[in-house]
């Protein structure tokens, strides 16, 4: 599995429906979890973004459709980084020569 890191925000609709937030949380980590995918870890947070979500999916595709389908409901907009674990930093680094 890929770990992923997304940063959220919300957007005017999903800060006016904040009270909500919660069961849309439950439903995006039921949803990721119909495509193969988990959430590892959940944060609320202070600062230029609202949500901090580390995921796992088996590929990048399933994580797309994940954020895309986070995105259309309208409220949250998202940033997707790709993270690689240290194993694999030391391994890319090392493979520099």
């Amino acid at each position: 599995m890929t770990t992923y890191v997304m940063l959220i925000n919300w957007t005017e609709l999903g800060v006016k429906n904040v009270r909500d937030s919660p069961a849309r949380l439950d439903a995006a980590r039921k949803l990721l979890g119909e495509m193969g995918g988990s959430f590892k870890e959940f944060y609320l947070t202070m600062g230029e973004y609202d949500m901090v979500v580390i995921g796992e999916a088996s590929d990048d595709a399933v994580m797309a459709r994940f954020a895309l389908s986070l995105g259309m409901k309208g409220n949250v907009r998202t940033k997707t980084l790709k993270a690689f674990p240290e194993a694999a930093y030391r391994e890319i680094i090392a493979s520099l020569g």
